[in-house]
This record gives C-alpha cells, sequence and structure tokens, in this order.
C-alpha cells in the first residue's frame, strides 16, 4: 500500500502531503517514479542488459540528466565499477544485489522499500550487501521500509515492527 500498487481498503496514505487516493492512475505512477525506490528479493534485472545499463534504466522513466554519469557514481559506490560491463548471468547474487540497490537509488527517492534484500544472500554476502545499504540510505537520506525474516537483520533498523497472526506490532 506504501507503494501505491494495491490500494487500501479504508484509511488515506499520505506521502510528502500527497494523498494516494487524490492521484489519478497516471499521476500514481509519476508519483512513485518520482519517490518511491524499490529492491526485490529476486534482482529483477534484465537479463539482456549490462549492470550499468540496469541502473540507467529508471533514470530514462524518470527523465534524469547525465544517467550514465549517475549510475556509474552508484555502481562505484557499491563496489562495482569493475562490473559496468557484465550481464546480470556473469554477476554473482550478492553483485546483482548491488545493482539493484544503485537501480533503485537512481532518481534520489525519498522512500525505498525492500523486499527481503539479502534473503537470497549467504550470510557473509548478504551482511556486506545490508552494510551497504544502510550506509548508502544514511548518507543520502533516505526512509527505508525493509521487510525481512532476519532478526539480526530487523535489529539493524531504528524502528521494528512484527506481524504476527495478522497483527502488525512495534516491538
Amino acid at each position: 500500500m506504501v507503494s501505491g500498487i494495491t490500494k487500501a481498503d479504508s484509511g488515506k496514505i499520505f506521502l510528502n502531503g500527497v494523498s494516494y487516493e487524490d492521484l489519478s492512475e497516471s499521476e500514481l505512477n509519476d508519483f512513485r517514479a518520482e519517490n518511491i525506490g524499490f529492491i526485490f528479493q529476486n534482482f529483477h534485472l534484465v537479463s539482456y542488459l549490462n549492470a550499468l545499463e540496469n541502473v540507467m534504466l529508471p533514470a530514462k522513466v524518470n527523465k534524469i540528466t547525465n544517467p550514465k554519469e549517475k549510475a556509474i557514481e552508484l555502481l562505484q559506490s557499491v563496489g562495482l565499477s569493475h562490473r559496468l560491463h557484465h550481464l546480470p548471468s556473469e554477476l554473482s547474487g550478492g553483485e546483482k544485489q548491488r545493482v539493484a540497490i544503485a537501480r533503485s537509488l537512481i532518481h534520489n527517492p525519498k522512500i525505498l522499500l525492500a523486499d527481503e534484500p539479502s534473503g537470497n544472500l549467504d550470510e557473509e554476502t548478504g551482511n556486506a550487501v545490508m552494510d551497504k545499504l544502510f550506509e548508502l540510505v544514511e548518507n543520502n537520506n533516505i526512509t527505508l521500509i525493509l521487510v525481512t525474516h532476519s532478526n539480526d537483520v530487523a535489529m539493524r533498523c531504528e524502528k521494528v515492527f512484527t506481524l504476527h497472526s495478522g497483527k502488525l506490532t512495534l516491538c
């Protein structure tokens, strides 16, 4: 619901003072593209695009100036400057997730929604990816909403909510 993809049965959702309810579907799509970044558990990289092109992809939708330079900078920030021209099939799981993180930040989102961003990674790689994610979120003043089954990852967050038997509770 925060992403605007699913509509609430009741109540209203506001982001930066804008009510999703007041937006047409087209306006909501534009608003989402400008304000929200997504990191998926399964990366969702385009298989025939290299790392640089995957990061640049949302920049085209958002009409970002100098998308190549910004994408290179983001890939450098996640330690992948040496993998710019590699296809997803040539990247490890951790590298794919770091490309996905860079892609989610190309448009300077106000909020970042991350679904199990370390869920498909081994513990060591997952920890390294989460370290980088938390660092980038803090350095860029982005609100992160993170879904995880990992108590270790959850404990790194400022606020932790649990969902149990359909009830959301602040821990």
